[in-house]
């Protein structure tokens, strides 16, 4: 049926299906936090808009509060000091259902132009919500900012032109009509109704609590499902705006804001029982291997979309422009202290070494370049703080400190402390580059964070053999070839 937002938006949704179709670049959000495009006070507004949050509760008006909860810690030791509501589960099921009628009976026209409001709306709090970002997972200003808003309202605008794609492929009524002859033809008036399958969980994870999150959300809101956000427990408060704004945008459209929740439970067992419930038909999981093979092989009732961890690895054979190979691996290693799912974790390389523009180089060479390349990255302060920013975990930290002893390997280059002029308690500490052999099974297990290992193997065929093995068996989402 008609709807005036999808009216509204319908120059940037026709881009978007263009941009799906084509496989262009094209972005709806702009990822520079520049004056001129957010206005002239958007930096300070949504600093404020963030600090108002601290020391405080965080209400939402949910069905069937319960307590409130508080689990943050910021890696930049900030005090947070937000708590959460904590809602009985079958409330929130019970709530959501009750509003996925409302949300079913305006068509897909209508879901999709109100979460087009909804991306709008959300990008116009984009400073707020990176700052969020930036405290609960670490990362550094620009990164958070980018992938904390305008990227993850990008991925959330994709998910929503997909799914609008593919229910504008289901006509809204058609007439059946079948010749008999000399007889009257039968004739049938044929109206069609997309349904959603019912609860979608959505599960996020502590470093990119947008980026990761959007994606689902959106796919199963714009397609006419209730969505229950279950944020991880260190990373809650840019989920919890993001629930908040939702919520706002539903009710001024006359639809029941239940059908988006947040559900921050105080016991992780709360969200094995939710994501088991009969109600719950899909499950959005970024995160552990241990935790997102659990809800495949526990969770049957619902379709489990699951990004779990993996060995990145890159291939090392040859490279005609050598120190740009090394200023790009330094920047891969150190970016987000290595707490992107993209972070390479090992490099094989040939054990006679590679050729290059600058001729032959030894393992070694290539181990000792590689470590003076990172340190020269980070050489200043302003640039280490940047592409650091801080490490997330307290588990991260441990690997760090585990890998360090040397039981992985020879250390290469070993990891240091930076001190952060602006946040005495951030928790930053550099790359941990480690030697080691094809046999050894320690980098084939993921060591999430900046921890990477130079893999010395017999030759290239070797290495290949080797990546797609680990590929294959432990999964991976990038690799790199030189």
């Amino acid at each position: 049926m008609p709807h005036a937002l999808f009216d509204k938006h319908r120059a940037t949704l026709d881009a978007a299906v263009n941009a799906i179709h084509e496989r262009g670049y094209w972005a709806a959000y702009a990822e520079t936090p520049s004056p001129g495009i957010y206005g002239e006070s958007a930096m300070e507004d949504g600093k404020r808009a963030f600090e108002r949050c601290l020391g405080r509760q965080f209400a939402l008006d949910q069905p069937g509060q319960v307590a409130w909860t508080s689990s943050e810690t910021s890696p930049y030791g900030l005090a947070l000091g937000v708590s959460y509501p904590v809602c009985n589960a079958q409330a929130l099921i019970d709530a959501g259902l009750e509003a996925m009628r409302g949300w079913r009976n305006i068509g897909a026209e209508g879901r999709t132009g109100i979460c087009l409001e909804i991306l709008e709306r959300l990008n116009k709090h984009s400073f707020e919500l990176a700052h969020a970002v930036m405290m609960t997972t670490g990362q550094g200003w620009m990164m958070a900012f980018q992938a904390g808003a305008p990227h993850a309202q990008d991925r959330a605008l994709e998910a929503v032109a997909y799914a609008w794609r593919e229910q504008s492929f289901v006509p809204a009524e058609a007439i059946w009509e079948k010749p008999q002859g000399k007889n009257p033809p039968l004739r049938m008036h044929k109206q069609f109704e997309i349904v959603g399958r019912g609860v979608a969980l959505v599960i996020g994870c502590g470093t990119f609590p947008t980026w990761n999150t959007y994606p689902g959300l959106f796919a199963a809101l714009a397609t006419g499902n209730p969505v229950i956000v279950k944020p991880h427990a260190n990373a809650v408060l840019p989920v919890a705006m993001t629930v908040r704004i939702i919520r706002e945008v539903l009710a001024e459209n006359g639809i029941d804001a239940n059908l988006v929740s947040l559900a921050a439970f105080a016991d992780p067992q709360a969200t094995r029982e939710l994501a088991q419930h009969a109600a719950v038909r899909s499950i959005d999981f970024t995160g552990s291997n241990a935790f997102g093979n659990w809800l495949i092989d526990h969770c049957r009732q619902a379709q489990v979309y699951a990004e779990l961890a993996g060995v990145n690895n890159v291939v090392i054979d040859s490279t005609d422009a050598y120190q740009a190979m090394l200023r790009n691996l330094a920047f891969t290693l150190a970016l987000y202290s290595g707490q992107m799912c993209t972070t390479s974790q090992a490099l094989f390389v040939p054990a006679a070494g590679i050729d290059t523009d600058q001729g032959h180089k030894s393992f070694d060479d290539l181990a000792g370049d590689l470590a003076r390349a990172i340190d020269g990255l980070l050489g200043k302060p302003e640039v280490a703080l940047a592409v650091l920013g801080a490490v997330q975990s307290a588990e991260t930290l441990q690997r760090i400190e585990d890998a360090a002893s040397g039981a992985p390997g020879q250390v290469i280059l070993a990891s240091r402390k930076i001190d952060h002029p602006d946040f005495p308690a951030a928790q930053l500490r550099t790359p941990l580059l480690i030697a080691s052999t094809a046999d050894d099974p320690a980098w084939t297990q993921e060591c999430f964070g900046p921890v990477s290992f130079l893999v010395r193997v017999a030759d290239t065929a070797t290495a290949i053999a080797l990546s797609e093995r680990v590929v294959s068996e432990r999964g991976a989402l990038t690799v790199g070839l030189y």
